[in-house]
């Protein structure tokens, strides 16, 4: 292992979009040598873009165990970024945990859910099962569970824009999301920094909406009215399933937005902000920006 004053920080998944962000913010403060980017595949552009920062790229597939022990020597400080596949996040998390621990790595950081201990998202499930498994492991952890990314739902404004309406079911729930960028800045400063060890930190979005609130932002910064249609879980999936998302994928959003409805979503613990140490990003800030965007590409075309 390398002097505790420099450690060998690894980010899983790094290729990913929170990944990529986490690999961003750690090259504010840490060289790059001291960084080891997990990837799949290196001939990606997008691992030629992190190999040009200069970062160490290695092969870490979370369904490829072989990989992962190899990768791992010599970290001191492993991020787990949580899978993308539903279903298998579970045994996937469990192999990189089991590799971590049998290479001596000194901390995982794990990229969890909001109170997933409580939370009624079906999303939970396999974040408990994961947390579990670190409890189990006799490796130094710490959660980080994080809240919804405003991105999420900024992912929804074409659409809302393109019909006049932004649908959901999430009824009068707040919702206290932050930028992607600020959760991965947490991830950074837990890396980075000392005593994190067997904390757990509940890190959500300074301010809170419900998504009538999101609509109307959407049509202030659009200049045009947004209305926010409710609709019942069921209709909301379907919905989902029209426009295009797998049956799943569709069912677990709707059951998140359904979730928010009882506050599954909402956190004023203001954890995210001191890991941070400024203001999470207003998500107005995220709908002005998405939205100039989308005008930037209507423009061109």
């Amino acid at each position: 292992m390398t002097s505790p004053a420099q450690p060998r920080i690894f980010v899983t998944g790094a290729t990913g979009q929170l990944g990529r962000l986490v690999i961003g913010a750690l090259l504010r403060s840490v060289p790059a040598t001291r960084i080891v980017a997990g990837v799949r595949r290196t001939d990606s552009d997008a691992a030629r873009d992190l190999a040009a920062l200069g970062v160490e790229l290695r092969i870490a597939d979370y369904s490829r165990p072989e990989t992962l022990a190899p990768a791992f020597a010599g970290v001191d400080r492993l991020l787990l970024i949580s899978s993308s596949e539903i279903g298998q996040r579970t045994a996937q998390h469990r192999n990189v945990i089991e590799a971590a621990t049998r290479v001596g790595v000194g901390l995982i950081a794990y990229t969890s859910l909001l109170r997933a201990d409580v939370s009624p998202l079906a999303l939970a499930q396999e974040h408990r099962e994961t947390e579990a498994i670190l409890r189990a492991s006799g490796t130094p952890f710490v959660l980080l569970r994080n809240g919804w990314y405003t991105e999420n739902y900024a992912a929804s404004i074409a659409p809302a824009l393109a019909h006049g309406v932004f649908i959901g079911c999430a009824g009068e729930g707040r919702i206290a999301s932050a930028a992607r960028a600020d959760y991965a800045e947490a991830a950074a400063a837990v890396l980075t920094g000392e005593d994190h060890a067997g904390r757990v930190y509940e890190l959500a979005g300074d301010d809170a909406y419900t998504l009538g609130q999101f609509a109307a932002a959407i049509g202030e910064a659009a200049g045009r009215k947004i209305d926010y249609q409710n609709l019942p879980e069921a209709d909301f999936a379907a919905a989902l399933v029209r426009a295009g998302l797998p049956d799943g994928f569709a069912a677990l959003l709707a059951d998140s937005d359904a979730g928010a409805a009882k506050g599954a979503l909402f956190d004023n613990g203001l954890q995210l902000r001191a890991l941070i140490g400024r203001p999470t990003t207003p998500y107005e800030v995220t709908i002005a920006q998405t939205w100039a965007t989308l005008a930037a590409l209507s423009s061109a075309e």
